[in-house]
């Protein structure tokens, strides 16, 4: 079965190339005999590790095996790389690419709100039942994902807001900041690495709140902050993806520093980089503090989009391929449609 999501410059609904869709399926499916036997040894750091490694670090991974070829399959434009094309020459390095997001990823003028942490394939939603977006504890359980030895986070985001973030393999692999402000909280989950496989989350496996996860809690409402209260930016590992590397820079790519509590981040500067593989990134954003830009919110309920959180969640929802720090959300008081 295929899966389509919409792209967001163009409008156009288009189908994903999803890799290793046949192991997915054969992972999460209902009718293995043993599927938790299964599932145990393939979401181990163990075997993520070793795959990573025979795809990405060793000489499997280079030109031999048709890195040409994925890459004119993808059309990853290695024009846009800080590095020139020519030293891009594997796997590995195109995963960690860095580019001129200065002037390949304009953000939208206005200071205020968030924009998207990465180039990815987005769905947003709400945890509150009488919201237009409210999606009930399909994509992760809320207090798993958070962790339930924090109440006074749960608490504060309780029938917020969320965007979920979906990097495929193909996809620039550095997490930007989405908010002005400071850094309160910052702290790792440990868990599992499922694969983030449309099919994997269908089949109720909910890895988002399952997977090892490193969580930053930002407070925006401070000088210079974007003005949309608490944010909370949790970063998941998937199926070879072995871990977060915290990189926060300043200017461009240049010095990086790990987080600590009390550091102010700049909106759309790199925060993290994930090594390597695809993952996800979820924003969680506090009850009524912001609105989801009005294309988001349109595509996400587009019926004539053939996705299959659609079918296996049985309520539309349409993913949008977003670039990184394009418009998201502004504040609740504050959309603006014209900011995209």
């Amino acid at each position: 079965m295929i899966h389509q999501y919409i792209n967001r410059r163009t409008q156009q609904v288009c189908n994903e190339q999803l890799y290793g869709d046949r192991l997915v399926r054969a992972l999460y499916s209902s009718s293995i005999e043993q599927p938790n036997l299964l599932l145990s040894a393939a979401s181990s750091q163990w075997v993520t590790n070793v795959l990573s490694m025979l795809s990405y670090n060793t000489i499997v991974a280079g030109k031999w095996t048709g890195l040409t070829r994925f890459l004119q399959d993808t059309g990853i434009d290695l024009t846009e790389c800080v590095e020139p094309p020519e030293n891009l020459d594997t796997a590995q390095k195109v995963f960690e690419r860095q580019i001129k997001f200065w002037s390949h990823r304009p953000m939208p003028d206005d200071p205020a709100g968030a924009v998207c942490p990465a180039d990815a394939r987005a769905i947003i939603g709400s945890l509150e039942e009488t919201s237009t977006v409210f999606i009930k504890e399909k994509f992760f359980d809320f207090e798993e994902l958070l962790s339930a030895d924090r109440p006074h986070w749960l608490e504060a985001f309780a029938n917020g807001d969320f965007a979920v973030f979906r990097l495929t393999p193909e996809k620039y692999h550095y997490v930007h900041v989405p908010a002005s402000g400071k850094v309160v909280d910052f702290y790792e989950i440990d868990g599992r690495y499922h694969s983030c496989n449309p099919r994997a989350i269908v089949s109720l496996i909910t890895p988002y709140s399952k997977n090892r996860r490193v969580v930053t809690i930002l407070q925006t409402d401070v000088p210079g902050g974007s003005d949309i209260g608490l944010v909370a930016i949790i970063e998941v590992v998937a199926l070879m993806v072995g871990q977060v590397v915290q990189s926060y820079s300043d200017n461009k790519y240049d010095s990086p520093s790990s987080i600590l509590p009390g550091m102010f981040l700049k909106r759309g500067q790199p925060k993290s980089l994930f090594l390597p593989g695809s993952s996800t990134v979820i924003l969680l954003f506090q009850r009524k503090r912001v609105e989801f830009a009005e294309d988001l919110i349109s595509n996400r309920f587009r019926n004539d989009v053939i996705s299959r959180f659609s079918l296996g969640f049985n309520q539309t929802i349409v993913e949008t391929d977003v670039t990184v720090r394009s418009a998201l959300a502004f504040p609740t008081e504050r959309q603006n449609g014209d900011n995209l």
